[in-house]
């Protein structure tokens, strides 16, 4: 049977010497304590010393306040409950208590005043349940998840953990520390230890011996340090936490759902010691939330990262750059300063794209936006909009700052650079906008400075332009040009002209014809193919275009061969983008049999940018038009940057 104090107080008589209701009242793990009228202690049960750890024997004639308060209860604790007990005959709260040997407990009190025969006040009855465990749960599970509701910042969660803690467990000084892809430490919260320690611990590997916690994230596993001062792990960072007074550090890895640790979970103490089971309870439940919290922040971070950054090349997208450039010209409306606005656009991209595969590009897009931003000031901002198109924005650059700006660029992204075992350099067009003679809002001097990188690209290659009215003009009938294309495009109004091919010989015999497209307008009249052909490659037109010119000249060459004209071939010129398209080929074959023609009936002109091109679905759609029987012209080759050996590659008739 369990041991019991029993001393009867006056105006208690037998019944808790009766065996069955002392083993009853032992049995509970509520500490039951009776004082007398001297607040001294005559009896409690079994339960209290399982909760408190003192031994009975050492209970009598103490006070209960004296056993049980402790450095961090709540100051006047006894004075209340006295006053409570005398006012009203009972007392019910929460309260910070202690144990025989220091450890700490969260309890429930419910304490009720004994009377005598008399109706005088003769001792108390105190019930002590344990609500440790209950009130880490649902005090930091609630803040926390409230904290995530809320969308608090990381680092205020995670401040908001630390303080609970040192709340529910006051001897502990609590810190959380994140740990990157790379393995470096980042504090997170710990607002109990002294600025210059978070200062010191920022970007530190972790490693073997490197403290409590980066030896903790290192292992993967909690390590106990019960003296900081003598132990290895801490040979290199005792010294910055002796002016602190912390002496202990048990620290535990905080892990994702992965597996991986993304953060430490840390206890200092004041004293050499280690921690006790309350505190593992208490660590349980913080690991569990942190991991949560880290984890939906590193999700969120990553949402954010997709929605406006660049995935390739990590510089803001188009939403993020305009809503930057946006508070940019804020600021330089206020200041009355001006402003530049660079659109960059690679020369030449698609060719390396074609030639040497994507990865080839997108190392070669990873590797400009780098010197872009190696280029730019601090103070400027660097953007990719999409494909090899970039933009840097240049608050404060005068006209002159701006041009010796733009040129500074096309120097530094014109260096050599080794892609996949081939030298390239790289150049590009520059447009440049001035704010705020060119416009005054973001979109507008996107346009205007878009409008004259494409103008530098025709007229001064390799080199940067100013926007000027007259290219806002040239856009406008640009965009009117595309507009009346898709309208001839769909009512079919464009015509064909057919140009013979003859044979070097003495007849000058007919080998064939070739179809060239030509469009006379209602209003402008002839527009020339040097016009409409790069609208329609721009817009991505040309496809379209393509297929109409296949279907009207297998059409009159089956017509001119019903009327008895021997024409022996057609010949037509193929876009390369067209090239692109999976079912192509497909589509040539199926024009070819609607007209009732074979394949030798056809010549496809292709230009080298097609032999070129590494694309799996070019090969694929050559491959096809081969086993279908056209024959395949090489057009203007040796006028870029191929080699007799991939003609050896490809079905090339002429």
């Amino acid at each position: 049977m369990p041991a019991t104090l029993t001393i009867t107080p006056p105006g208690l008589a037998s019944p808790l010497q009766e065996a069955p209701l002392r083993r009853a009242l032992d049995t509970t793990d509520d500490a039951i304590v009776i004082s007398d009228g001297q607040d001294q202690v005559v009896y409690a049960n079994a339960g209290f010393t399982r909760l408190f750890g003192f031994p009975l024997a050492e209970l009598s004639g103490k006070r209960l306040a004296d056993l049980l308060l402790g450095p961090h209860s709540a100051p006047g604790l006894a004075h209340t409950i006295h006053q409570s007990l005398a006012a009203q005959g009972h007392f019910r709260g929460e309260a910070l208590l202690y144990g025989h040997h220091g450890q700490s407990r969260w309890t429930s009190m419910v304490i009720n005043a004994l009377h005598d025969a008399t109706g005088a006040a003769d001792g108390r009855i105190t019930v002590l349940t344990d609500i440790t465990l209950t009130k880490m749960h649902e005090v930091l599970q609630k803040r926390v998840l409230e904290g995530m509701v809320n969308e608090m910042p990381l680092p205020e969660l995670m401040a908001l953990v630390c303080a609970q803690v040192e709340r529910i467990a006051p001897e502990v000084t609590a810190s959380i520390l994140a740990v990157d892809e790379q393995g470096r430490l980042h504090p997170l919260a710990a607002p109990g230890l002294p600025k210059y320690i978070c200062r010191a611990l920022e970007g530190v590997r972790i490693g073997p011996v490197v403290g409590s916690c980066g030896t903790a994230a290192f292992r993967g596993e909690p390590v106990v340090v019960t003296d900081i001062t003598t132990d290895p792990l801490w040979a290199d960072y005792h010294v910055l936490f002796e002016p602190s007074g912390m002496r202990a550090c048990w620290s535990s890895p905080i892990r994702n759902h992965r597996g991986q640790v993304v953060g430490t979970f840390a206890f200092y103490f004041r004293e050499p010691r280690a921690p006790d089971a309350s505190h593992q309870h208490l660590v349980d439940v913080c690991l569990h939330l942190c991991a949560l919290a880290i984890e939906r922040d590193t999700a969120r971070r990553r949402i954010h990262q997709l929605a406006f950054f660049d995935t390739l090349t990590g510089l803001p997208n188009r939403v993020q750059f305009r809503s930057n450039a946006e508070g940019a010209l804020a600021h330089l409306q206020r200041s009355g300063d001006a402003g530049a606005l660079l659109f960059v656009d690679l020369d030449r991209f698609k060719q390396v794209n074609d030639t040497q595969g994507h990865a080839a590009g997108d190392a070669l897009l990873e590797a400009v936006a780098r010197r872009l931003v190696q280029a730019c000031r601090r103070q400027d901002l660097v953007g990719r909009l999409a494909g090899d198109e970039f933009v840097a924005f240049l608050p404060g650059s005068t006209q002159d700052e701006a041009l010796t700006a733009a040129q500074h660029l096309l120097d530094t992204i014109a260096a050599p650079l080794d892609i996949h075992g081939q030298i390239q350099v790289p150049t590009a067009s520059i447009g440049i906008a001035m704010y705020p003679g060119d416009g005054s809002d973001i979109d507008t001097l996107l346009s205007h400075a878009d409008q004259a990188m494409y103008q530098a690209k025709k007229e001064h290659p390799h080199g940067p332009r100013f926007f000027s009215a007259d290219l806002s003009l040239h856009a406008q009938e640009r965009a009117a040009l595309e507009r009346a294309l898709r309208q001839a495009l769909s009512d079919r109004s464009l015509q064909l002209h057919y140009q013979p091919q003859v044979l070097n010989d003495a007849a000058h015999t007919l080998h064939g014809v070739e179809a060239l497209a030509r469009w006379q307008h209602p209003d402008w009249g002839v527009i020339t193919p040097a016009r409409f052909i790069p609208v329609a490659e721009e817009t991505g037109l040309i496809h379209e275009l393509t297929l109409w010119l296949l279907d009207a000249a297998f059409g009159q060459l089956a017509r001119w061969r019903a009327a008895g004209c021997n024409v022996p071939c057609v010949a037509v010129n193929l876009s390369g983008r067209s090239f692109h398209q999976p079912e192509f080929a497909d589509q040539i074959g199926a024009a070819l049999a609607r007209h009732g023609l074979q394949g030798k009936d056809v010549l496809l002109e292709i230009t080298e940018s097609v032999m070129m091109d590494a694309r799996p679905v070019t090969a694929a759609n050559i491959a096809a038009l081969h086993r279908q029987g056209f024959r395949l012209s090489l057009d203007d080759f040796g006028t870029g940057y191929s080699s007799l050996s991939y003609l050896h590659r490809l079905p090339i008739a002429e």
